[in-house]
């Protein structure tokens, strides 16, 4: 296993023989039981042991003739905590983070989705290394109604614009979708906000989840679930507007950084088609991370039961869903007789069945993890794991995966490379059943991942 925490101490005892002399053959006198009983170091359990693979061991561990992997021990250091039901966190480029919350409602000690559609979220400040006490001021602004608060991401320019855009739910007489409001950031407020984009994405109900964050090219990228309900059934004909380019439901979106639409959008001439997508047939992408080498935008995506995405994007393409899946409904069933593969739909470059909900991802560019160096991390919530995937490794397993931090059982949110070179990773903790565990509400850590000393 990979995810070992690191359970050995080491004890040294000085031995003193007493009244020994050359020649002399008594014992040594026993030591006393105080001086025999020193305890063993109390393990670490944010200390864990990963490996970078062996020529051919997947994860580390010794196969038959085969020499293992190398040991590269690391330290889960808590940077902040408290924060109720977190979701995204942003680096301003003198260094303070910031962390969005969907602000769970009293009595809802989950703080579970659904719950809290409707309520407006909050952003949290974390400056010169402290978590300020009290959210940032002017969010929500009274001239928007916002509800959940998914995002939170800062311009290129930031240093000398100070803008932040906030992407968040919207309600409106029994229906939702999602909107993106641009704000000045001085100290702990949000100043002159103000919504620039409001997707076309308005249905009823169901499970809602949002992304935005900054390309290369300087636009806006923001994902929009198809949030059909997970009841059992197959959705009825939601799942359906993710293939209609009327809409912006089950699509990738991208804007401008004042909200208005790229002249270079796939279908910005196409009549009856929305400017505004990019993607489409998607069902829940979750996060964005641009391959440092090629450019190309790759997605995490979570599916149905199984079958859960990492996809590469390229503009105007179809990413199938609901037509094409390697997951299934929630009543058991099949999505369709072909829904393995269908010409002109793009497959996904990696999936994992059984799912395990991943919710971010991140090509690891940095020297202060140099094992990891090139490697793309990715975050799971149900999985409650951050996969570590290795490319172009020696064959015969070219690819390989190392599921981390399984024993913390956390979920985590998002992970990001700070400009300090070491990866931060927002994670929380939900009991799924009844009771919930009234600790959940509160128990998001933003996390450092460093190397660790070896003993």
């Amino acid at each position: 296993m990979n995810d070992h925490r690191l359970g050995l101490g080491c004890v040294c005892l000085s031995l003193v023989l007493a009244g020994c002399t050359k020649g002399d053959s008594r014992a040594a006198s026993p030591l006393p039981a105080a001086a025999a009983a020193v305890p063993a170091r109390a393990p670490d359990s944010l200390v864990f042991d990963t490996w970078v693979p062996g020529p051919c061991s997947p994860n580390g561990q010794a196969q038959g003739q085969c020499p293992p992997g190398e040991l590269f021990r690391i330290r889960l250091v808590p940077i902040a905590e408290g924060f109720r039901s977190p979701r995204h966190i942003a680096f301003t480029p003198d260094g303070d983070l910031l962390i969005t919350e969907l602000a769970a409602p009293a009595g809802d000690p989950a703080g579970g989705n659904q719950a809290v559609q409707g309520q407006p979220g909050r952003v949290r400040l974390v400056h010169n290394g402290a978590l300020a006490p009290e959210p940032l001021t002017g969010w929500p602004a009274p001239a928007i109604d916002a509800g959940a608060l998914w995002s939170i991401v800062v311009h290129p320019q930031f240093a000398t614009n100070r803008l932040v855009y906030l992407y968040y739910v919207k309600k409106r007489d029994g229906m939702s979708t999602r909107a993106l409001a641009r704000a000045r950031l001085e100290g702990n407020a949000l100043l002159d906000v103000k919504e620039i984009f409001e997707a076309d994405a308005w249905i009823p109900g169901g499970p809602m989840a949002g992304r935005a964050a900054f390309g290369p090219d300087g636009t806006i990228y923001m994902t929009i679930n198809d949030h059909v309900e997970h009841d059992f059934k197959n959705g009825g004909g939601e799942p359906l507007l993710a293939q209609q380019l009327d809409n912006d439901t089950g699509k990738v979106l991208r804007v401008r950084d004042d909200g208005g639409i790229p002249a270079d959008n796939p279908f910005v001439k196409r009549k009856g088609a929305k400017p505004e997508i990019f993607t489409y047939g998607q069902r829940n992408v979750t996060d964005f991370a641009w391959q440092p080498d090629t450019g190309e935008l790759w997605t995490t995506e979570i599916a149905p039961m199984g079958g859960d995405e990492i996809n590469v994007l390229h503009a105007g393409k179809n990413y199938g869903w609901p037509l094409v899946s390697l997951g299934k409904n929630y009543n058991l069933k099949e999505m369709n007789d072909d829904h393995w593969y269908r010409p002109g739909m793009e497959m996904p470059v990696m999936y994992w069945t059984p799912s395990i909900s991943p919710s971010t991802l991140l090509w690891y560019t940095g020297d202060k993890l140099a094992p990891w160096k090139g490697s793309l991390l990715v975050g799971a919530l149900n999985g409650q794991t951050l996969v570590r995937v290795g490319f172009n490794q020696p064959m015969p397993q070219g690819e390989r995966r190392d599921s981390l931090f399984m024993s913390l059982g956390r979920r985590w949110r998002h992970v990001i490379q700070g400009a300090d070179g070491y990866v931060y990773a927002l994670t929380e903790k939900r009991t799924l059943g009844s009771p919930a565990d009234p600790s959940d509400a509160t128990s998001g850590v933003v996390y450092r991942i460093e190397p660790a000393e070896a003993l």
